[in-house]
C-alpha cells in the first residue's frame, strides 16, 4: 500500500506542476495530497519533508505575487497599477484559456496580456498618466507576470521533486 501511496504523491505532484502553470494552486493541490497520504500510510513522508514542502509553497505564492506588483512598480507605475497587474493576470488567464483554445498557451499568454492590459488601464485612468508611461508600467507589467510564471512554476517543480523523490525514498 505504501507504494501506491507514493504514486498517487507523485502524480499529483505532475498534476501540481501542471497546474501551477495554468495559474491555478496545482502546488498546494500537491501538498494537500501528500498531507492526505501520509495521514493514509504514516511511513510515506517525514514531517521535515512536508514542512519543506510547505515553505516552497509559500514561498511561490510570495515569488508570484511580488513580481507581478513589481514588474508594474519598476516601470514607475502607481500602486493602484500594481494591484490591477495582479488581478489582470488572473482575469487575462481565464480569458486567455477560452479565446485561445491552445492548452496552456491560451492560459500563459491571456495571463501576461491581462497583466498588461489591467496595469496600463489602471495607470491611465486612476493614476492619469500619458499614454507613454501607462504603456512602460503595462510592459513592465507582462515582464513581472512573465518572472512570476516562471518562478513559480519552478518552485512549483522543485515541490514535487521534494515530494515524490521523499514517496519512494525508505
Amino acid at each position: 500500500m505504501i507504494y501506491l501511496a507514493a504514486t498517487v504523491v507523485t502524480l499529483f505532484a505532475i498534476l501540481g506542476v501542471v497546474l501551477t502553470i495554468l495559474t491555478l494552486p496545482g502546488i498546494w493541490l500537491m501538498l494537500l495530497v501528500a498531507v492526505l497520504a501520509d495521514l493514509w500510510q504514516p511511513a510515506l513522508l517525514s514531517t521535515p519533508t512536508l514542512l519543506i514542502a510547505g515553505v516552497l509553497a509559500l514561498l511561490a505564492e510570495i515569488a508570484e505575487f511580488a513580481a507581478s506588483a513589481a514588474g508594474a512598480r519598476r516601470a514607475r507605475g502607481s500602486r493602484i497599477a500594481a494591484i490591477a497587474s495582479v488581478v489582470g493576470a488572473l482575469a487575462g488567464a481565464i480569458v486567455g484559456s477560452f479565446a485561445i483554445p491552445v492548452p496552456i498557451v491560451g492560459t500563459i499568454i491571456g495571463g501576461v496580456v491581462g497583466a498588461a492590459v489591467f496595469a496600463g488601464v489602471a495607470e491611465l485612468v486612476f493614476a492619469r498618466s500619458h499614454w507613454r508611461q501607462s504603456a512602460r508600467v503595462a510592459q513592465g507589467a507582462a515582464a513581472g507576470r512573465a518572472l512570476a510564471l516562471v518562478a513559480k512554476s519552478a518552485i512549483a517543480v522543485c515541490c514535487a521533486l521534494v515530494l515524490s523523490i521523499a514517496a519512494f525514498w525508505p
